[in-house]
């Protein structure tokens, strides 16, 4: 859909992927002391276009992609007299709820969101919370892909069956990823996510996956 909102957010690499009116019981916070919230947007990235504007201006040695993320939608967030909200921030805001409300996404059996569109190659960045509402089409109702998806090859696809369709071992994905035979999911990114039919043409290049592979096993290292 066309709107100048949604072109604004495309236009710094981000994607719209969903947004609702809030009710008291969203706990969504108001815009500012005077103004309440009357439209959330969820933003974030599928595709390449995010990564590849991040791979361009980053410093690597000071910015990491959370700090990069603030620092381009802090300005849009202004420009559209909105507020911005984080998944980083602290406390940690209902994003997973709020994209349910969304209609952004459902529980995988990998315990990611999984996007009717996108599948699961995407990820919330940013929710722009906005003191007025723009015609906007409500969510399309949709059931999960998941529910559909006989053979789920997503749960057969780790090396070290990581995940059971009820939970997810960090440990035994941290494990294999710090050994050689970790090297194929660390290049390209989680081999199960790939296993995934849903959203192919918004999977990330290797380069994106290994980054995001590297980030996580970083954030498991002591220190």
């Amino acid at each position: 859909m066309e709107h100048p909102v949604l072109t604004a957010i495309a236009r710094e690499g981000f994607v719209p992927l969903g947004w609702f009116a809030p009710v008291a019981s969203d706990a969504v916070p108001a815009v500012g002391d005077d103004r309440s919230t009357r439209q959330v947007i969820l933003i974030g990235n599928a595709g390449p276009a995010m990564f590849a504007r991040f791979r361009r201006e980053r410093d690597a040695a000071r910015d990491t992609l959370d700090a990069w993320t603030k620092a381009v939608i802090d300005p849009l967030a202004e420009r559209l007299e909105a507020r911005a909200l984080y998944p980083f921030d602290k406390p940690p805001h209902a994003f997973l709820t709020w994209a349910r409300r969304a209609g952004a996404g459902f529980t995988s059996p990998l315990g990611m969101n999984i996007h009717p569109v996108y599948g699961l190659w995407h990820a919330f960045r940013a929710a722009l919370l906005l003191p007025v509402m723009f015609d906007l089409p409500p969510p399309t109702a949709a059931a999960s892909p998941c529910e559909t998806c006989a053979e789920k090859p997503c749960l057969s696809a780790c090396p070290v069956s990581a995940f059971d369709g009820t939970g997810y071992d960090v440990d035994a994905c941290a494990g294999h990823l710090a050994t050689v035979a970790g090297r194929d999911c660390m290049a390209s990114g989680c081999l199960a996510r790939h296993a995934c039919p849903v959203g192919n043409a918004w999977r990330y290049a290797p380069d994106q996956g290994g980054f995001h592979m590297a980030a996580f096993l970083a954030a498991r290292r002591p220190g």
